[in-house]
């Protein structure tokens, strides 16, 4: 029996947060849902079937770095991006526009779109609406995201109001050329991206466009970029009630766990962040009292594992003090276990907030959660 394309169905309400699930062909996400971020083709130091294994049921791809190397069509040539890195479950695809406007200093945004010079050789390319989406298609993405055109909040009042009508345009560009798709679009999702900074009045705006233009879901845009947790709190707070409750909301790159727990007592859906994989690749643990720096020299006689009472592989076989070694020493297999920790952290930390939303009880679960957790590394 054939799957709906996209179907968001809710199960349980605790204030605004919700849990449920998205139905898609390749298989279902259970929500609230973190999706660890396989920006080229892998989720770094993980086999497929060990980001599986920690609880994931959707990873990311990244676009620009996709369309750069190895190459959208070179990926659709050899099977699409599934068949590619051996991932058979759900697959989210971010439009791009954040990289091109943090990697290159050589960038020219126009309505056109935004022409800049890669990171990797200097070559020019041009990256549009419709040649996002077109990348997205050609690696046979799952969700979709709008090419959108991000600025900091720091950013002029004007320049904050320009970059979020633009988006706006580029949102109905990125859904006609979605809806051009084919029998792609008949078996994926795109997903709108609301801007506006820090200011209620232009993200109202953009929320009412693109619920005009119409999207499977709704992303909320340009925050965790330097604005500070409380700006970012308080942003969501009006933020989030605007966009539709049918639809799954989906906060962009973030975030630290207290981030996470915060944005789901506020609504939100989805998350993603490349601080799982980034800190374990560094040396820093995630646990439920806060981050842990392996490298520091008061591990490398400690016998405890990783977290107390963490089923994940990498507590259940081995020490501190061996990671520590691991890790000081540079060797890969430190990398992979401290991120496989990791990322079992952060889904064991997703299937709690869900069991706390079915069963109600999320504000005592936030509460412990938030009054445990410290966000500086031990």
């Amino acid at each position: 029996m054939r799957v709906t394309r996209f179907s968001f169905s809710i199960s349980a309400t605790d204030g605004a947060a919700r849990t449920g699930s998205i139905a898609m062909e390749p298989g279902e996400i259970r929500t609230p849902a973190f999706m660890p971020v396989g920006t080229a083709a892998t989720v770094k130091a993980m086999r497929p079937e060990e980001v599986l294994a920690s609880g994931a049921d959707i990873i990311l791809g990244n676009t620009y770095h996709l369309m750069l190397r190895p190459g959208a069509e070179r990926v659709a040539k050899l099977g699409g991006l599934h068949e590619f890195m051996g991932w058979e479950r759900p697959i989210l695809t971010d439009s791009g526009g954040y990289q091109v406007m943090s990697l290159s200093d050589l960038t020219k945004v126009t309505e056109e779109g935004v022409s800049f010079a890669s990171h990797l050789d200097g070559s020019r390319h041009m990256l549009s609406p419709e040649r996002s989406v077109e990348v997205q298609r050609l690696l046979g993405s799952d969700i979709l995201m709008q090419f959108d055109q991000l600025v900091p909040t720091t950013s002029t009042a004007e320049a904050q109001r320009e970059a979020m009508e633009r988006s706006i345009r580029w949102a109905k560009r990125s859904r006609e050329e979605f809806d051009r798709g084919g029998d792609h679009a008949e078996r994926s999702a795109i997903l709108g991206i609301q801007q506006g900074a820090l200011d209620e009045q232009l993200r109202r705006a953009s929320a009412e466009a693109l619920i005009d233009i119409g999207f499977d879901g709704y992303a909320v845009g340009g925050l965790a970029v330097g604005e500070g947790q409380e700006a970012m709190l308080g942003c969501l707070d009006f933020a989030v009630d605007m966009l539709p409750r049918d639809k799954p909301r989906y906060l962009m790159g973030v975030g630290k766990p207290d981030d996470i727990v915060e944005a789901v007592v506020r609504g939100i859906d989805m998350f993603d962040c490349v601080l799982p994989t980034r800190s374990g690749r560094t040396g820093q643990a995630f646990t439920a009292a806060g981050p842990l720096n392996l490298r520091n020299a008061r591990f490398a006689e400690d016998r405890e594992p990783i977290e107390p009472g963490c089923p994940c592989p990498a507590c259940t076989s081995f020490s501190r003090a061996y990671i520590h070694h691991l890790v000081k020493s540079g060797e890969i297999l430190g990398a992979m276990l401290m991120t496989q920790h990791n990322l079992w952290f952060y889904q064991r930390l997703m299937h709690g907030l869900r069991d706390a939303i079915a069963g109600r009880r999320l504000d005592a679960f936030a509460v412990e959660f938030l009054g445990r957790y410290r966000r500086s590394p031990a």
